[in-house]
């Protein structure tokens, strides 16, 4: 299939469905101002599926990032529809932008942990977005998240004293603990073991069959392919194949 008849097929199909956590349509974005003005994303159409892990891939420059941050809330759309979770973000303030950024979990290549916290306690900065109610039972869904992910003897521990890959464990359980709408991952895997990485990105494909969870990640590891429901790919700022892998 050519790409203007698979762009005409999710524009006719999947991008009027009522119940997608994101739509996109007729996306456009520059970075620059005058002469030095370049064009990252053009004309992108999409629709991601609910309870769904969609792999992102394409060559560094694609614009894949660049989609996964404006779906996130981290830019502000220039040109074209975004709906997230039944919210445009076209001409959406700060203010609505942060209260669609409190729905969403985010796992980066960077850890960003805090490193005078423990293990749990950099857990318990993905709960304090929502309040005391929340906040109430840090303690049991941190514990829980982390033994999940393979780090049932290192609650306590500092960054310091974690590895590469458990840092990286500790950030993914971060982004869980609020039960986010929606997961946007870039590049999350990198820094993990074969074993870690699928025990990680199997975890987000359980919560979208338990909770409903999306799950869009960027990411170049071959070793998840497989269970990706769904392999999306960009080349120079466009869709150019979109496929599901079952």
């Amino acid at each position: 299939m050519d790409l203007s008849a698979r762009r005409e097929l999710y524009t006719d199909g999947d991008l009027n469905r009522p119940d997608a956590p994101v739509v996109v349509k007729g996306l456009n974005h520059w970075f620059g101002e005058g002469e030095a003005r370049k064009q990252a994303l053009f004309d992108v159409n999409l629709a991601l599926e609910r309870g769904k892990l969609t792999v992102l891939l394409g060559a560094s420059g694609s614009g894949k990032t660049t989609l996964l941050t404006l779906m996130g809330c981290l830019r502000r759309v220039q040109e074209g529809s975004l709906t997230l979770l039944g919210t445009q973000l076209a001409g959406a303030d700060e203010r609505l932008l942060v209260q669609c950024r409190r729905r969403l979990g985010f796992i980066f290549q960077a850890h960003n942990l805090h490193e005078s916290l423990t293990a749990m306690e950099n857990v318990r900065i993905g709960l304090e977005v929502h309040g005391k109610a929340a906040m109430a039972g840090w303690e049991r869904a941190s514990a829980h998240l982390l033994k999940i992910l393979g780090l049932g003897e290192r609650l306590h521990y500092l960054p310091g004293n974690l590895s590469g890959g458990q840092k990286q464990r500790v950030a993914v359980a971060r982004a869980l603990v609020g039960n986010p709408d929606i997961v946007f991952a870039d590049e999350p895997t990198a820094a993990l073991d074969k074993n870690s990485a699928l025990n990680a990105v199997a975890l987000l494909k359980r919560l979208g069959t338990e909770r409903g969870t999306t799950t869009l990640m960027v990411t170049h590891d071959t070793k998840i392919m497989s269970l990706a429901d769904r392999i999306i790919t960009m080349e120079d700022g466009r869709i150019v194949d979109d496929r599901g892998t079952t």
